[in-house]
């Protein structure tokens, strides 16, 4: 298709982190154009968000329900929208935009209920829409490469996978945010960033999993919800698996580090190193494998943007996910079917990553307890 894609934003209003990320992946390479939004529920917010944007006032909308009905009957219509608003209100803002045909990308995770979730699949699947759900991490060309190494054998069978993802930020919050609010949502750990955990391993190895037990806790005044999880899990193939995350790890940033041994060797990716991939075949040298000047197969190669040694982070990783999504977007609404079956997190791994929610503490609630994860 030779035109740009146009798209709308709910939520992402000025101050917002997530928003302005989501806006700029999705416009990175001038595929796609952010036409309307409704970005906050404070007028003056959404006004400003609006002109940053170059977008036109007609096309600033005081509700969700408003923007969806309003642009279903414009000649010039979105073609999809992206989700940026706090998680208890995924379910309703989908919903809508797929009840009046529109494509959707959503921030993780993907609502608070698994049947929520599940209702969404299948809406979309009845009106044939698109719905990505944006796992970051999964954008980054080295954890595709890792996925292609992982599928290929290099490492042989995984026996164990070691994972976490520990931050500091709730040490220092000084009042409750949305995310620690448990009027908004169930979990606050788990589901910010344990789920990265989840769908990071399970798109590298393929590995699906059996049973799980965690131990959810909360640590501070502010705390209702988790903040410090340990999980243990059992895969399918018989490999086991040991997961931490923690938003109260004192000197931790954002330390999502991913773990995979092996019957040939072992695996290591680590976010605050990107680009770069620890291999360690059994009776040779430990390799430190480099985005942009080491071998890649081409399908981690294809999301490269720049040469070795120019850094390429965030923002680049969800403009992949954004750009494979668009792919086939655009071979959806031109007839060419060119795009199809594009890399990107689809639907399924929404709802895989809600069903892990819900196990984690169907566990931890019950008593530490080992449960079965279908």
């Amino acid at each position: 298709m030779n035109r740009v894609l146009r798209f709308g934003m709910v939520g992402g209003g000025e101050g917002a982190l997530i928003g302005d990320i989501h806006a700029r992946g999705a416009t990175f390479d001038r595929k796609s154009a952010l036409v309307a939004g409704c970005f906050s529920r404070d007028a003056a917010k959404s006004e400003i968000t609006a002109r940053k944007w170059g977008i036109d006032s007609d096309r600033v909308y005081a509700t969700y329900r408003e923007m969806a009905e309003k642009e279903a009957a414009r000649e010039d219509r979105i073609d999809y929208v992206s989700i940026v608003t706090p998680n208890n209100s995924h379910y309703d803002i989908a919903k809508t935009f797929l009840e009046h045909g529109f494509h959707v990308v959503c921030d993780k995770p993907l609502t608070v209920e698994l049947a929520e979730a599940e209702e969404l699949k299948r809406i979309a699947e009845q009106n044939g829409l698109l719905f990505c759900v944006t796992y970051t991490y999964s954008g980054y060309p080295m954890v595709k490469q890792a996925r292609e190494m992982v599928q290929r054998g290099e490492i042989g069978d995984i026996i164990t996978v070691m994972a976490e993802y520990p931050q500091e930020w709730v040490l220092h919050a000084s009042k409750l945010s949305w995310r620690m609010d448990p009027s908004q949502g169930k979990s606050c750990c788990v589901a910010d960033i344990g789920v990265h955990i989840a769908h990071t391993v399970s798109y590298i190895t393929g590995l699906r999993i059996d049973s799980l037990c965690a131990d959810m806790l909360s640590h501070g005044p502010l705390m209702e919800l988790d903040n410090n999880a340990n999980m243990m899990v059992k895969y399918t193939s018989g490999a086991t698996g040991m997961y931490w995350c923690s938003q109260v790890a004192a000197g931790s940033r954002n330390g999502l580090k991913i773990r995979l041994f092996g019957t040939k060797g072992s695996l290591e990716w680590q976010h605050d190193r990107y680009e770069e991939l620890q291999l360690a075949l059994s009776g040779k040298p430990l390799q430190l494998l480099a985005r942009g000047r080491d071998p890649m197969f081409p399908a981690a190669a294809a999301f490269n943007r720049l040469p070795g040694g120019h850094p390429e982070g965030l923002y680049e990783a969800f403009a992949n996910i954004y750009a494979a999504f668009g792919a086939e977007l655009s071979g959806i609404l031109d007839g060419s079917g060119s795009g199809a079956a594009a890399d990107y997190p689809r639907i399924d791994d929404g709802i895989d990553g809600v069903r892990f929610i819900d196990k984690c503490l169907e566990s931890s609630q019950g008593g530490v307890k080992w449960v079965p994860y279908s």
